[in-house]
């Protein structure tokens, strides 16, 4: 039996807390491909804290060279998520409210729904989830900290629960 995997989705941010906000937001999608936007912020979006660089490596520079407007990114994600209309994060308290932070300032409402990841889980699987993402990472070929490629870690992390669950 084929077990359907959920999409992750992943955001890096300028920092944590007050002022910060969406600097990548990445998908792993239901096929296990993964892909990942950066944003040129907006010309408000002023707070920055080198520690967040520090993990994720995406200067300011580069997201005024690189990034893609906050409309299309917004438009993008809603056009990803146009069928399944749902997608998990293993930090939805920050996710979803720079998700809604991108979505105010792209003048649109998203057409899914963000859940908590833990939500996929069971007490067993959650117990154990920290001893098997590092699992997964330990397998190597991850780039940490960028967000298609956390996206796709959370979903691997997952599959390997699911598939201890099975096994147990």
């Amino acid at each position: 039996m084929r077990v359907t995997l959920p999409i992750l989705l992943d955001i890096e941010a300028s920092g944590f807390g007050r002022g910060s906000y969406p600097i990548e937001i990445g998908l792993a999608r239901t096929d296990g491909s993964s892909c990942a936007f950066l944003i040129q912020p907006l010309e408000e979006w002023v707070h920055w804290d080198p520690k967040a660089e520090l993990l994720h490596g995406i200067s300011r520079a580069r997201l005024a060279r690189e990034g893609r407007p906050v409309r299309e990114v917004a438009q993008w994600i809603n056009d990803e998520l146009s069928e399944t209309r749902i997608a998990y994060s293993d930090s939805w308290g920050y996710d979803n409210t720079w998700l809604s932070l991108l979505f105010h300032h792209a003048g649109m409402l998203p057409h899914f729904r963000l859940e908590a990841l833990r939500r996929l889980l069971d007490e067993e699987q959650l117990n154990r989830w920290a001893e098997l993402k590092e699992a997964v990472i330990a397998e190597g070929g991850i780039q940490r900290h960028r967000a298609g490629d956390d996206a796709r870690l959370l979903q691997l992390t997952w599959q390997k629960a699911q598939a201890i669950e099975r096994n147990d």
